[in-house]
């Protein structure tokens, strides 16, 4: 995406605009439809929009090589491009029990690889009976599927790859992960991004402000899109692609007002987002290291 911003964004806005991949949407075809777990499919459509995760990864190559670029207003005469680099924090992908992936090869057997306490996991089993619930959208009262990987990130940031090498580096023992299409996984599917800075231009005066470090969520599953009413700008993006926005986030080291517009409700916003992402992580039971970290959490 573009680092252009309109004049009425505020610094948060645009960054979380300049960071939301928008990835080639497809159309299933009518064959394809009946084959759908319809528990992970709701609504009553003709047509189903999907993407592909390879297709996601691509969105994230050229800014794991240059950073992705964000305008940041300082004041009102000063402004800069600051360019933040995307890390997989976590991810967790759940797939139809119909999708056998790479269990020909793993069988029943249950592997776990543990490497510079990085942790891979994959296993054939079922998860238990949980309750989700998403804005009030959807209750859904069933199994997540088949738990086909995934990854939380335990190393300090001076110590991990870019998030498209992660990818790529994973992809050679799971090759799902670039083949899989979004229809294929549950609603519980997600990722965690963090976003680091690295540099802006032009070089300005230290600012405490541009340390900050962001941590995005975003569902995976094509549950969640169409699942309700869509702005007309909403709509409109759906010629270029499928917008992929953060539900969640967590932010580290925001001190000062550069990210809190007094004339908007960045604040408001901030905390429903740091909510939404708690609520994900308690509702699926799962401790996300890098959250605890950027928001304090301390555990015994």
């Amino acid at each position: 995406m573009s680092s252009s911003r309109t004049t009425m964004q505020s610094n948060l806005e645009c960054f979380l605009d300049c960071i939301t991949p928008v990835v080639p949407a497809r159309l299933l075809p009518k064959t394809s439809l009946r084959s759908l777990n319809r528990l992970w499919q709701p609504w009553d459509k003709e047509t189903v929009e999907y993407w592909s995760l390879g297709d996601l990864w691509n969105r994230y190559d050229e800014w794991s090589a240059y950073g992705a670029g964000t305008p940041i207003v300082l004041n009102s005469e000063e402004s800069v491009i600051q360019y933040y680099v995307p890390y997989l924090s976590a991810i967790q992908i759940y797939t139809s029990n119909s999708y056998r992936g790479e269990r020909d090869e793993f069988g029943d057997s249950v592997m776990e690889i543990e490497e510079n306490e990085n942790m891979w996991r994959w296993w054939d089993a079922s998860s238990e009976d949980f309750v989700f619930e998403q804005d009030n959208l959807w209750h859904l009262r069933d199994r997540l599927g088949y738990l086909y990987f995934q990854y939380f990130e335990r190393s300090a940031p001076y110590g991990r790859i870019p998030l498209m090498d992660k990818i790529n580096e994973a992809a050679r023992g799971f090759p799902g992960l670039m083949s899989l299409k979004s229809v294929d996984l549950s609603p519980a599917s997600w990722m965690a991004v963090a976003w680091y800075p690295i540099y802006h231009i032009p070089t300005v005066r230290t600012v405490k402000d541009l340390s900050a470090c962001f941590l995005t969520y975003h569902t995976l599953s094509s549950s969640f899109q169409d699942s309700g009413e869509q702005d007309n700008e909403a709509r409109e993006r759906k010629g270029e692609g499928m917008a992929l926005p953060p539900f969640g986030m967590a932010t580290y080291k925001m001190q000062g007002d550069v990210w809190m517009c007094a004339e908007s409700r960045d604040r408001e916003r901030m905390i429903s987002l740091l909510s939404a992402a708690d609520s994900w992580l308690k509702q699926l039971g799962v401790r996300h290291h890098d959250f605890d970290y950027f928001t304090g959490i301390r555990h015994g």
